[in-house]
């Protein structure tokens, strides 16, 4: 049978929620605009990540594709998105890097109850920033996301930009048996307390090593979100200079990135420019060159033989429009520090969890690898999980992660974007915002927001076997 939930909530919910909702309304435009209505299906399925001549893989997939169907909104026109369950276990979406009420962030436990088999949940809110964001569960979210289910989520800017064409490419890595299909295994000891469940298949859209069309003398926004459970990727463009406009949907300085390279963790988004200045016919390998030894051609842009589209490059403005993210006053900030701890070290010993070195098997049967400040929270949420600090609604923090651990960590916030505002003692350039900060063993990254948007928030490592395994906390802003 089919519902919408309805539950009784506590005072304190009520008063969140009701603030969470006065948020969104206040970012909706002046005129009431209608609402969006959307319906999406998570449910088991087939896919053929080597084209339709190669083996059938079982799946979990939102309406039966890798990846799930994209869904275009527009900036601040509410949207209804009714989620339904069609796996035999329970389930939540999660809107991965919007700004939204926190009743609506799927957070089984902590911002609503999980979506049982056969039942269904109704999102609503109103996007606040343009950009590129992405969707997936955030139940068992090991296992649901890979097994597939994923989808990109974009939000139009009020005026188009000025490209040709916009084109999206979501990033999955997959661990596949000799047979195909996907192989068991998640969550084993060494994927947890090391650097999680990487695969040995990529994908781009659901399909592996084809080709990308492209016309000379065009240019591209291009989209790419990695969906990956550990993979960081690392993309070189031969022959091209892309260009970055935004990361994690914030528009940042158009910059070419260092050394050409485009790293992308797990959960993160980078939307570059591409002009596509090659010769007509000829063609162009993307490599992924991040792990030392383990570099592999990902796709190659295969320009077609019509002549260039124009004579010279394009040469309108870069700049993506900024979107209405409150400005951090530094001057007044609440400070506050996070220190990530364990995981696997030299020797095999278990770094530091609850005091605890090198005791048990870490990771195993849902155990502890990890923490954040000498605790951890394992899984996906957790009703009545104490808040690690507490921030009040319309306060600055500054926020200090420091990465105690031999391992990288794409450190995801819920319901915010964070001003990164330094490395290592080094000020970080372009003025990025982004939701999901790659730390690397022992660094240091110094953040800050604004905390206008009320409710528990998760704060975790996007790497999910890290998650599950202890790499994650809660902050509350009231």
């Amino acid at each position: 049978m089919s519902h919408d939930f309805h539950y009784t909530m506590s005072r304190r919910g009520f008063l969140v929620a009701a603030a969470g909702a006065a948020m969104s309304a206040s970012l909706r435009p002046a005129r009431a605009a209608a609402v969006d209505e959307r319906r999406i299906r998570a449910a088991p399925g087939q896919a053929r990540f080597g084209g339709p001549d190669g083996p059938s893989t079982a799946v979990w997939a939102y309406d039966g594709t890798i990846p799930g169907p994209v869904l275009r909104l527009r900036q601040g026109q509410p949207v209804r998105i009714t989620v339904e369950n069609g796996l035999d276990e329970d389930t939540t979406v999660h809107w991965h890097g919007i700004r939204l009420p926190n009743a609506m962030d799927g957070v089984p436990g902590l911002t609503q109850p999980p979506i049982k088999p056969g039942e269904n949940f109704v999102y609503e809110f109103a996007p606040p920033d343009a950009g590129t964001f992405w969707y997936h569960p955030h139940a068992n979210s090991l296992v649901q996301l890979g097994h597939g289910l994923a989808g990109l989520l974009t939000v139009e800017e009020a005026e188009p930009v000025a490209v040709d064409r916009d084109l999206l490419w979501l990033l999955q890595d997959w661990r596949l048996a000799a047979d195909g299909q996907i192989a068991a295994g998640f969550g084993s000891m060494m994927d947890a307390s090391m650097s999680g469940r990487v695969g040995n298949a990529v994908t781009i859209n659901g399909a592996s090593l084809a080709d990308q069309p492209v016309r000379a003398g065009e240019r591209v926004r291009l989209r790419l979100a990695n969906a990956s459970l550990a993979r960081i990727m690392a993309l070189r463009f031969e022959g091209h200079r892309p260009v970055i406009v935004a990361i994690d949907g914030q528009p940042c300085d158009p910059h070419e990135p260092e050394d050409g390279r485009l790293v992308l963790a797990p959960a993160m988004r980078i939307d570059i420019v591409l002009d596509l200045q090659g010769d007509p016919g000829s063609r162009h390998q993307v490599i992924d060159d991040y792990y030392d030894g383990l570099a592999y051609r990902l796709t190659t842009l295969a320009y077609d033989n019509a002549p260039p589209l124009r004579a010279h490059p394009f040469d309108a403005p870069l700049r993506l429009p900024a979107n209405p993210l409150p400005v951090p006053d530094l001057t007044r900030a609440v400070r506050q520090e996070i220190v990530l701890q364990g995981g696997m070290m030299g020797g095999g010993k278990l770094a530091g969890v609850g005091g605890m070195m090198g005791m048990g098997m870490p990771g195993m049967n849902g155990g502890a690898a990890w923490a954040i400040n000498g605790m951890s929270m394992t899984g996906d949420g957790m009703a009545g999980m104490p808040p690690l600090f507490t921030l009040r609604r319309g306060a600055t923090c500054h926020l200090t992660m420091r990465n105690e651990t031999a391992w990288w960590h794409p450190m995801h916030i819920h319901g915010f974007s964070l001003s990164v505002l330094s490395r290592n003692g080094s000020p970080v350039p372009n003025r990025t915002w982004q939701d999901t900060v790659l730390m690397a063993p022992k660094d240091t990254v110094e953040c800050a927001f604004v905390a206008d948007n009320p409710g528990d928030w998760m704060l975790h490592c996007h790497v999910v076997d890290h998650q599950m395994a202890g790499l994650m906390t809660v902050f509350r802003v009231t």
